[in-house]
């Protein structure tokens, strides 16, 4: 996987010979940080592109296909979410799309690698001014930490509403943010009422994954949902997984807030529509209740 320099085109393979790639014209940036290898392309039709290990993690020009779902869905289904928790997600995509929300009094975002922080803010157009506002410690509502996610969980003494996880694919390191363990303590550090989501990998190719995922929080919080959105640089339809603590029904969402928002992929209106899903996944769903 990886740049073709023969071919000027960036591809990710999945399993079973399946990729997703991006023409691409040149590489701006290459380096290797404490945790990853990280690099930034510009592509021909979609901006810039950021890839770790050899990943696609974003592209500009549509990165909303992936933070707006990811955001959006539990920010709207949660009846007044105040305190927020991004574990992951450096470039800065979900923690913009969360100060977007008026009833947000502190956000936090743990990333453990300096590096996509600041190669985000370099060289990204996806959230330059949050990014400096944060490095800065600027940003009234939002705040900063270079750390580990899983360790910042286990300890802190806060309590939040809502959880995301903007993490890499359900394997390899990002293991353990899908292990129970890691459940567990999102379940205690959420309030009685609050909401968890992780994106979940590629429903068809890695749909062994998503399902021991599943079946993992079903274990811990009190309802589970998945659901999946179609995102562009990602082999789709692409999983996420939401964790209910308390009363909280997701599959309505508040429209009135919805409607501050003026989004341009995941449509509140339409919210019932996320459910859709191939029926052998439905199946396979319906064996793990």
């Amino acid at each position: 996987m990886g740049f073709n320099n023969e071919d000027n085109a960036f591809i990710e393979w999945y399993p079973r010979g399946y990729g997703v790639g991006f023409k691409v014209r040149r590489r701006l940036f290459e380096t290797q940080t404490d945790y990853q290898r990280l690099e930034i392309y510009e592509t021909e039709g979609f901006g810039k592109l950021l890839v770790l290990d050899g990943t696609v993690q974003l592209v500009e020009v549509g990165e909303e296909s992936y933070h707006e779902p990811l955001v959006h869905t539990v920010m709207l289904a949660h009846p007044n979410p105040r305190r927020i928790l991004v574990i992951g997600g450096g470039d800065g995509g979900a923690l913009r799309e969360v100060l977007r929300h008026k009833t947000v009094e502190k956000a936090t975002m743990v990333e453990i690698d300096d590096g996509v922080v600041e190669a985000s803010y370099l060289y990204l157009d996806i959230a330059k001014d949050l990014l400096d506002r944060l490095i800065k410690g600027e940003e009234p509502r939002g705040k900063l930490i270079i750390g580990d996610g899983v360790k910042y969980l286990r300890e802190t003494e806060e309590r939040f509403d809502v959880i995301i996880v903007d993490s890499t694919d359900p394997v390899g390191p990002a293991k353990l943010l899908f292990s129970e363990e890691f459940f567990r303590d999102a379940y205690e550090k959420l309030n009685d009422r609050g909401l968890y989501i992780t994106q979940a990998g590629s429903v068809y190719l890695f749909t062994n994954e998503l399902m021991d995922a599943y079946r993992t929080m079903k274990n811990v919080f009190d309802r589970v949902y998945y659901f999946s959105f179609p995102v562009i640089g990602y082999a789709s339809p692409w999983g996420f997984l939401v964790g209910v603590k308390g009363d909280i029904d997701f599959t309505k969402v508040d429209l009135e807030r919805a409607k501050e928002l003026d989004l341009y992929y995941y449509d509140p209106g339409r919210h019932e529509t996320l459910f859709q899903m191939p029926r052998y996944i439905r199946k396979l769903l319906e064996e793990g209740d």
